[in-house]
């Protein structure tokens, strides 16, 4: 990678600098022969790179030091500089880690002890696969519309329903399945529930193919027992759980897309500086200068909210949710501007299926819609400064 100066930036301490360039290093050996190993076998790729993550120490980043992982608490920051640099060298070794992260982040953050030393030593190295279970049919964004359910029976729970676009879903373990309790409507109904992959009631009702191929399924739920002991915090707790998790993971996403985004840049200034046209390198047309020149300004405005956002929390922030939506955006958005330019400057080639840039061209688009849409990431924005206005106005005696 051409440029590595925003490791000087003031978010950064003297470990996330070791961790950055030993990650970078790790990936540049150990990735891209998994990749050809596996080739089109999604699934396999996908445990093999968990397998690798772990044994090159990079889960202990995604449980807390209590069982087994590298520090005290989730360390974002950790977690963006890890997204960034796996998904600038592999897009599926990217996803593998995102997903061990975020599948067992609700038990990081709500489990009991029992639940925690049962399942993150297992996600830390890499014995069992997680899953987030939180979209349905019919609730994605709006997850006050979940209609799954699960009701109280004897000493466990009971869960109907269905949920789709499940990362991981055919190849975890377990999952963390959201779903309403209590019949009480709205977000306030919702618990959150670990379930076994092989517990009886649920199964894998189709696979979902992709244009950039991750694992991806649509679960259904008919009558699957889950012990009592499996709910995470109290029954209607589960928006808390999801909204607290997303805090941290959100801002992972734009961190992803900030290392795609970085690929195609670097991959664009060596197509534009090697390709010769009318006599000239590519790069002395001002046209292409002025696209060099947004996607440079693209990628660092990028890296300022997606550092912003986990420097804040890391911080102490209780909610980060403002920032961590502006980062989600803006990293996501730019990075689908800066991979375009990038296909465009290297004509043809770029649209040659498996090129690096056709690959990235391909990959970007999903993260502009999972996590929150990108619309929704707007609202959440505009109702936070509506919100931060109002209380302005309160304190200085203008309401």
């Amino acid at each position: 990678m051409s440029d590595k100066s925003f490791l000087d930036w003031p978010f950064f301490d003297a470990e996330h600098h070791r961790l950055a360039a030993e990650l970078d290093a790790w990936a540049g050996r150990e990735l891209a022969p998994i990749a050809a190993a596996t080739g089109d076998d999604v699934d396999a790729a996908c445990k093999a790179f968990v397998a690798k993550l772990a044994q090159g120490g990079w889960l202990d980043h995604v449980v807390p030091a209590a069982f087994g992982g590298a520090r005290p608490v989730l360390d974002v920051r950790s977690l963006c500089l890890i997204r960034e640099t796996l998904a600038r060298h592999e897009g599926l070794a990217d996803f593998s880690f995102a997903m061990q992260g975020l599948g067992s982040g609700p038990i990081t953050l709500f489990g009991e002890d029992d639940l925690k030393s049962e399942f993150l030593p297992a996600v830390r190295g890499g014995a069992k696969i997680a899953a987030f279970a939180l979209s349905e049919p019919d609730a994605g964004s709006d997850v006050a519309a979940i209609a799954t359910t699960a009701r109280a029976e004897g000493g466990d729970y009971v869960l109907d329903g269905e949920k789709t676009w499940i990362s991981n879903g055919g190849i975890a373990d377990f999952y963390v399945v959201f779903a309403r309790t209590g019949g009480v409507p709205g977000t306030r109904g919702l618990s959150a529930f670990v379930v076994d992959a092989e517990a009886p009631g649920i199964e894998i009702a189709e696979r979902i193919e992709l244009i950039a191929p991750h694992p991806l399924a649509w679960l259904r739920f008919d009558g699957c027992r889950v012990p009592a002991s499996r709910l995470l915090g109290a029954p209607g707790d589960g928006f808390k759980i999801a909204m607290a998790t997303l805090d941290i993971f959100r801002s992972t996403v734009g961190a992803a897309a900030l290392g795609m985004a970085r690929r195609a840049l670097d991959a664009a200034l060596r197509r534009a500086s090697s390709r010769q046209l009318f006599g000239a390198p590519l790069a002395e047309l001002q046209m292409i200068q002025g696209k060099l020149a947004d996607m440079a300004l693209a990628v660092d405005a990028s890296a300022l909210l997606v550092y912003r956002a986990a420097w804040d929390k890391d911080g102490g922030a209780q909610r980060v949710t403002r920032q961590a939506s502006m980062a989600k955006l803006h990293a996501t958005e730019a990075a689908q501007r800066v991979i375009d330019d990038a296909v465009q400057i290297h004509g043809g080639l770029g649209v040659v299926a498996g090129h690096p840039v056709e690959r990235l061209y391909r990959e970007i688009r999903a993260l502009r819609i999972y996590e929150g849409a990108s619309e929704v990431q707007k609202v959440i924005i505009a109702r936070q400064a509506l919100a931060d206005f109002a209380a302005g106005q309160e304190e200085d005696g203008d309401g």
